[in-house]
């Protein structure tokens, strides 16, 4: 039975990358325009200010499937330095410190590096 599921792999794909990058994009508009409403309104040129610009560019390029290995590579980098400086020094643990959504967008891109996008992206191998 699950041998039949194998044939929607690459859409099953596609699904996790698409989801995937209009939450990383939410992430990004909250700290450039503050939508969804947030207390963040951090300086353009600033650290948080360039991760909100990668969130979004890298974002709406994973989303369609544009270049999607380097985009995804980028952003999981941005995800490993975002937990090692931001959560990581309040406590350890991801549970604790409110990592856990860095550390899963970080493994779900480096494994978009590797994967490539799947189906319905401009990118289609």
């Amino acid at each position: 039975m699950f041998d039949r599921l194998s044939a929607y792999a690459p859409q099953a794909l596609a699904v996790l990358r698409i989801v995937t990058a209009l939450l990383f994009i939410l992430h990004g508009t909250q700290k450039i325009i503050g939508f969804p409403a947030s207390d963040m309104a951090p300086p353009l040129f600033s650290l948080f200010g360039l991760a909100g610009i990668i969130e979004i560019v890298a974002g709406l390029m994973v989303l369609v499937g544009f270049f999607t290995r380097p985009a995804a590579f980028i952003a999981a980098g941005e995800m490993a330095v975002a937990y090692w400086m931001a959560h990581a020094p309040a406590n350890l643990f991801p549970a604790m410190n409110g990592g856990d959504a860095a550390i899963l967008f970080c493994f779900i891109f480096l494994y978009l590096v590797f994967s490539g996008p799947g189906a319905w992206s401009i990118n289609r191998q």
